[in-house]
């Protein structure tokens, strides 16, 4: 199929490829995708490298229900608030009024802290160290598949603490260690790492951090957030602990998740005007085999020379398939897998059989080259470590290229408008010049430094005294 060209039309571009790809499709209620097998099947590889990472770091998964009572959400003031628009809630069931409404979970920090004062007694139950992979609901009102979703995938850890410390070193482990390492390792995508400023904190949260992503249209995309809840949580739902010292102290808190917004991530900052390019750690098949033949005679000697190079291929850890369906021409075959981003293509017929080789063909470079036939299984995995490090190199460069340093407020203003990336200027840390600039550019700040330091200059927007360096952008 024919795909919007990215430099044309950014947004009909990624709706093709979602659609063309076949990774999810709107469903029948608004803000609702149903995530097709090979959408699943990327989106399963992603879950399970930061599943890996959370339970590495010493935390256990759990479950907690999709239903919560209202008054529960009522609790917490600055959370309710913050939420209010987007929560969905149950009136009637059972053919009769409910005499309490029923929040749908958007997350799920009241029923957890809730619950959590049952739990916890004495500082010998601390910390608790919990996750878990749910889906939630947020009544969204501009919805783009796996992007913005009425409902939508994710993990939600939720960890109770003896001291502000811990919480803190906790919130600042997921981000930088399992969050990071995974969004850069497995999906090849550089982020950077920051705090949010007041007006972008999780609505409750002390502190809210942050792994911020640039997609090829120089928009930001916000990639996941760790949160340091303080004692906020536990004051709402009263979750005391007798300390060491044998005084009642409430437990300190942190909040963390990544969702299916990963996969629109993975889309945006890899796709090219030909569809995904997907990074070989994720990808559900690492190399499709598309044999080429004209007689039965040519097809049973394809197939032959085939069957043990792939029989190696599974031996050695590779996700491989070959395409031999019948009602489709070679040419249609190319487009189709490279539509779909698999990393390495293998093309053979009876020419490249006399010459015991096949024709490798890289997705991410789009080039083809003859390798030898023999020792395919031993060549193939250091092709495809390869592919994970130039898509990773691909996307630094673009973020590097994209990142700038405007010298004054008009330039800021300009470099936003095109040709947009990430906007590194000195703030004064006043909110209204924060919001000077979403008014004039539509951009907020997307990262202020994990460890703020001392800078000397003025505010680009006021020319005052300035406090942090910020980095502003456009946003999904």
């Amino acid at each position: 199929m024919a795909l919007p060209k990215q430099s044309e039309d950014f947004p009909a571009w990624y709706q093709a490829v979602v659609k063309g790809a076949e990774l999810a499709e709107p469903s029948l209620v608004r803000g609702t995708m149903v995530i097709r097998p090979y959408g699943f099947a990327i989106w399963e590889r992603i879950q399970q490298a930061v599943d890996r990472r959370i339970k590495e770091t010493g935390h256990e998964n759990l479950y907690f229900p999709l239903l919560i009572p209202s008054k529960l959400l009522e609790k917490e003031a600055e959370h309710v608030e913050g939420f209010a628009p987007e929560v969905a809630v149950v009136t009637q069931a059972g053919g009769e009024k409910l005499e309490e409404p029923i929040v749908i979970r958007p997350t799920s920090e009241t029923i957890i802290w809730a619950t959590y004062a049952k739990w916890i007694q004495s500082y010998r139950d601390l910390p608790l160290l919990y996750n878990q992979w749910a889906n939630v609901v947020r009544w969204e009102l501009r919805p783009r598949l796996f992007l913005r979703t009425t409902e939508f995938l994710w993990q939600e850890g939720h960890t109770a603490h003896e001291t502000a410390e811990e919480a803190m070193a906790e919130a600042r482990t997921i981000l930088e260690r399992v969050y990071r390492e995974t969004v850069e390792d497995d999906m090849a995508l550089p982020v950077r790492l920051g705090r949010k400023s007041a007006s972008q904190r999780f609505p409750g949260a002390v502190e809210t951090l942050a792994m911020e992503a640039l997609m090829r249209d120089g928009r930001a995309l916000q990639a996941g957030t760790s949160h340091y809840l303080g004692q906020n949580f536990a004051k709402a739902y009263d979750v005391k602990f007798l300390g060491r010292d044998g005084k009642e102290d409430y437990a300190w808190a942190s909040s963390w998740g990544v969702s299916t917004r990963l996969v629109g991530g993975l889309i945006m900052a890899h796709g090219d005007d030909a569809g995904l390019r997907l990074p070989p750690a994720l990808a559900p098949i690492q190399v499709v085999i598309v044999p080429i033949y004209r007689t039965d005679e040519e097809k049973a000697a394809v197939t032959e020379s085939l069957t043990p190079a792939v029989a190696a291929l599974k031996a050695a850890g590779v996700r491989v398939r070959t395409d031999d369906r019948e009602e489709h021409r070679p040419g249609y075959k190319f487009n189709e897998w490279e539509l779909k981003g698999v990393p390495i293509r293998l093309e053979i017929g009876p020419k490249d059989l006399a010459k015991g080789e096949i024709v490798l063909y890289r997705r991410d470079l789009r080039q083809k080259s003859p390798v030898p036939l023999e020792g395919l299984a031993e060549y193939i995995p250091g092709v495809l470590a390869g592919i994970q490090d130039e898509l990773f190199a691909q996307a630094l460069a673009f973020r590097e290229g994209r990142t700038f340093r405007p010298s004054s407020y008009e330039e800021l203003k300009a470099l936003v408008k095109d040709p947009g990336g990430f906007i590194e200027a000195l703030w004064c840390g006043r909110p209204s010049c924060e919001e000077r600039v979403k008014a004039d550019t539509k951009a907020t700040i997307r990262a202020l430094p994990l460890d703020p330091a001392p800078v000397q200059g003025l505010c680009i927007v006021c020319g005052e005294p300035a406090t942090e360096l910020a980095v502003w952008a456009q946003a999904y």
